[in-house]
Order: structure tokens, then C-alpha cells, then sequence
């Protein structure tokens, strides 16, 4: 999976150093139309091992102290422990029944909605103005996906209203305000991918809160390791942090429980593996990525491994919060997360994505060579657009240009977010818990203001049917919520095979239904 991910944004680097056109020096046009496969492969293997490495060692941080949901990888867990279970049969049988028969509603609703696509950007449900007009302008909208409602009813309540205001703030008030400013900050008539308009402001203000939230959780962990090294309260081989959460009330595990994270500690992978490991890729990628982009000086790829821990820090913790995915090459701490629920070696974990990875490096890079080859990609009018590769060209342009191609006070405001969310998170530990439990957290209010505000409609709609639930009756959500979300997250990516097949085989929904104001003439 994370060779695949590698690969398309291999594929949008690549796209990107073409459109950026002859006018930067070094740009070899030639290797730019024709790129070697032999260097695709090359340029796989030095950026998809990056993820294994830099995230086996924030495993036992985000899996057992954070206690994150990650939606995605427990839904996995749960469908294989219900179908393998041996204890509490009857529970167990349930559960499977409820796994199934809700996979079956998301897949035949994904179905029925297939339907009413059409052809365009702006057909069928995902684009149904739910709240009006005016209010999906600004991506304020329920999109009726059932994944993004299993994962309301997985995470949190409070990570589930975070991500709704998030939406209120960014959509309804932030974005509209700087729209108004057109033509005062930023130039009007502006493509919506354009970093120099709206666009500038949502991506990086987003990054800027999640930056905030991320490092300061990550600074406090070492704040906490170190404390407890110094005083030597912990008297186990195991990091610091498992001392925290034998201690710590909140966190008294049941006997399942204590197995799972036995297992998860016991088979682990050292740390000096990883380490090693890590060092050694960043040493080959220095000298290895300039003589792929000449471009690339060797010390910006040598900065590049410096900060890629916290990068995939601040990733792993969003995506345990939402299952958000920021950054791809950092996405396998769902693995380990289901891995934990399941009772299955870290260690072999870790093999089996290093195999993944080895063969997705080859395989990944071969079936885009076809596409290359076959189809004019990167077209803005043909059949794959590579939308991304656009915007990756705007960041690079932005980092060659400077803060100076940002649209205006776009740094300022990024500055604020970032001292915010340190705030915010400040607050959450030097308040009772009375108190702190209903602090919303910044990473999480981050990700509309990327994404759009319907992801946070969708969650919090998940939300409310678990406090719902559990109001009228707490043990069957307690027992059934996560199976029920499961189901809904399965059954809509399973869609995901017969819809690229119809996909491929050229076949169009039959009916677009769009939307308009009741006063525009037909």
C-alpha cells in the first residue's frame, strides 16, 4: 500500500518538474518527457522506506499512552477478530451479523449513489447542498459518505466536535472573510488551486495548526521521558512512557487488554535497528536524490530527514485523531495499530510492510509507466488531470520564491494558529480534567480547514447518532458502535473495486444530479 502511495507521488513529482517548465535551471526536458524507469524504481525505494523507520519508533507512544482511535486500522481489526474470535461465540456471532449487514447498506448505498454521479465535478450526492446554496459555496454540506460516519462513531466525542468547529471556523467564517478581501490581498479570478489566492491560506494555516499541535505533543513526550529517566522511576527496559501507563487510573487495562499490550511489547523491533536503518537511508538519499533532481542540493534532502520524524509525528497523531492522511509515506502506524487489537507481532508487522513496500517499489512503478505511456497525463482536459501536480508545482515555486509568493498576511495568520494550538494544548494540561475534557483539540480543528468543512459535517453526524445511542441504550453501543462503523467503512471502500473497474471499462453513470438556486433560469 504505502509502495502504491509512493508511486502516485512519484507521479505528481514527476508531473510537477515538468510543468515547471525550462525557465529553472538544470531542467533537463529531455529526461523530463522520457523518465528513465530505472530511476522511478530508484527514487521509490529512497522515499517509501522512509515511512517504516520514522514511525516504528512512535508506535508505543501513539498505540498505548495516546490510546488514538485510528478508525481505519481498528475497523480492520475488528472485522478479523469477529471472524476469528474464539471467545464469547454469541458476542462474537453478533457482531459479525452487524458487521456484515451494515457493510452490505454502505455498499449498496455507494452503489446507489454511483447511479446519480453523472459526468462533472459538481454531480450526485457527495454534492447535495444539504444546509442551502450559500453554505456549500464554502463546503459546508453533509456528503452522505459512509466511511466519514464510521468514523464519527469510532473516535471520540471530543475529537468529533473539534473536527465540526473547525468546520464553523474555517467555512463559515475564516474563508468567507478573506474571500471578501479579493483584490486587496490576493489578486481576484484565481484558480481555486492557486497558492497565491484562497487556496495559499487554507494549506497553510492548516499546516501551521497541525505543526502547533503536533510538535508540542512531541516535545512534551520527551519533556516526559526525560523527567522520568532523571528521577529513575522506571525500572523496566521498556520506554518510560508503559511506567505512565501502569500508573495512571484512567488507564487500567482489563485482562484482554493487558495481553494485547504485552504482545505489542514483547516482540518489538529494536530500536537501533531503526535507527540504523533510518540513518543509513538518509545517507544514501543525500548523495542518491541530487543526481536523480539535479536540482536538489544535497543538504536540502540531508534537512529534509532531519525534520521528517516530527512531520511524521504530526501525521501519525491526525490520522489516529480523524484517519486523515496528510502525508502517505507516514501511513502504516494503522497497521500497528491493528496489529495491537489483534494480538499480532509488531515485529512480523513490520517485516510484512518492509516486503510490501519492496514490492510495491517495483510493481507501482511499472503500471504508471503504462499509464504514461498510454494516456497524456497531466492534461487539464483530459481524462487524468493530476490535479495534485499542480498544486505541488505552486509549493515549489514557493519555495524557490520565498514567503514572499504567499498572498497577503497569509504569515501573519499562520503565526497566530501556530502560537494557538500551543495554547490550546497548554490549556488541556494545566486545567482539571472537569474542565480540560471539553477543551476542543487543534489538530483535529485543523483538518476541515484543509479538507472542507463536510468531513466534519459527516463525523459529527456520527457523533450524535453513538451519544444518541448510548443515551437510550449504553451497552449495546458500547458492544455493536464499532462493528456498525466497520461495516459502514468496509462495505464504501470495497466499492472502491467495481467502481475503478467500471472506471477502466469506460462506463458512465447514467443520471448527473446537480443542484442550482430555484431563481436561475434553465
Amino acid at each position: 500500500m504505502l509502495g502504491c502511495s509512493a508511486s502516485y507521488i512519484f507521479a505528481m513529482d514527476w508531473k510537477t518538474y515538468e510543468l515547471i517548465g525550462p525557465d529553472y535551471p538544470g531542467n533537463r526536458a529531455q529526461d523530463v518527457r522520457n523518465p528513465s524507469l530505472g530511476w522511478m524504481i530508484s527514487f521509490m525505494f529512497l522515499i517509501a522506506l522512509i515511512g517504516p523507520f520514522s514511525i516504528v519508533m512512535l508506535r508505543k507512544v501513539m498505540v498505548l499512552d495516546y490510546k488514538l482511535a485510528f478508525p481505519g486500522g481498528t475497523a480492520t481489526a475488528l472485522m478479523i477478530n469477529s471472524l476469528h474470535g474464539k471467545t464469547e461465540a454469541d458476542l462474537a456471532g453478533r457482531k459479525v451479523h452487524c458487521l456484515v449487514k451494515y457493510m452490505g447498506l454502505s455498499f449498496g448505498w455507494s452503489f446507489f449513489k454511483w447511479f446519480f454521479s453523472g459526468v462533472g465535478d459538481s454531480c450526485g450526492f457527495d454534492n447535495f447542498p444539504s444546509f442551502g446554496i450559500e453554505a456549500f459555496k464554502n463546503t459546508f454540506y453533509f456528503n452522505f459518505n459512509p466511511s466519514y460516519v464510521g468514523y464519527g462513531l469510532i473516535s471520540p466525542h471530543i475529537v468529533n466536535c473539534s473536527v465540526f468547529l473547525g468546520s464553523v471556523m474555517s467555512c463559515g467564517f475564516l474563508w468567507p472573510f478573506i474571500t471578501m478581501q479579493a483584490g486587496d490581498w490576493y489578486p481576484e479570478n484565481l484558480s481555486s488551486t492557486d497558492f497565491r489566492g484562497l487556496y495559499g491560506y487554507k494549506v497553510f494555516i492548516a499546516i501551521s495548526i497541525i505543526l502547533g499541535d503536533g510538535l508540542y505533543n512531541l516535545i512534551k513526550m520527551f519533556f516526559i521521558i526525560a523527567r522520568e529517566i532523571c528521577n529513575a522511576q522506571s525500572k523496566q527496559h521498556d520506554l518510560p512512557i508503559q511506567a505512565l501507563l501502569e500508573d495512571d487510573e484512567d488507564s487500567k487495562q482489563l485482562g484482554n487488554e493487558k495481553l494485547q499490550t504485552e504482545i505489542f511489547l514483547k516482540d518489538g523491533i529494536p530500536t537501533w535497528l531503526a535507527v540504523s536503518g533510518y540513518i543509513a537511508l538518509a545517507a544514501i538519499s543525500t548523495v542518491a536524490v541530487p543526481i536523480i533532481f539535479p536540482q536538489l542540493k544535497w543538504y536540502l534532502v540531508l534537512a529534509c530527514y532531519f525534520l521528517a520524524p516530527a512531520i511524521a509525528f504530526c501525521n501519525s497523531y491526525g490520522m489516529g485523531l480523524t484517519n486523515l492522511n496528510l502525508a502517505p509515506s507516514y501511513d502504516l502506524m494503522q497497521d500497528f495499530k491493528s496489529g495491537y487489537l489483534t494480538l499480532s507481532s509488531p515485529r512480523s508487522m513490520f517485516v510484512a510492510q518492509m516486503i510490501g513496500v519492496v514490492l510495491g517499489c517495483i510493481i507501482a512503478p511499472l503500471t504508471l509507466w503504462l499509464f504514461w505511456t498510454a494516456f497524456d497525463i497531466g492534461d487539464p482536459d483530459g481524462e487524468y488531470k493530476a490535479p495534485f501536480a499542480i498544486i505541488f508545482r505552486e509549493m515549489a515555486i514557493i519555495g524557490i520564491q520565498g514567503l514572499a509568493a504567499l498572498p497577503k498576511h497569509c504569515l501573519e495568520i499562520c503565526c497566530v494558529c501556530f502560537l494557538t494550538a500551543f495554547v490550546i494544548n497548554l490549556l488541556k494540561d494545566v486545567t482539571p480534567h472537569h474542565v480540560s475534557k471539553f477543551i476542543p483539540i487543534p489538530m483535529a480543528m485543523a483538518v476541515p480547514f484543509y479538507v472542507g468543512a463536510y468531513f466534519g459535517v459527516d463525523m459529527f453526524i456520527g457523533t450524535l447518532i453513538l451519544f444518541s445511542w448510548q443515551k437510550m441504550n449504553r451497552r449495546d453501543a458500547d458492544d455493536y458502535a464499532v462493528a456498525v462503523a466497520s461495516g459502514l467503512i468496509c462495505g464504501d471502500g470495497i466499492w472502491s473495486i467495481p467502481s475503478a473497474v467500471l472506471s477502466i471499462l469506460r462506463i458512465d453513470p447514467p443520471i448527473c444530479m446537480s443542484f442550482r438556486p430555484s431563481s436561475t433560469s434553465i
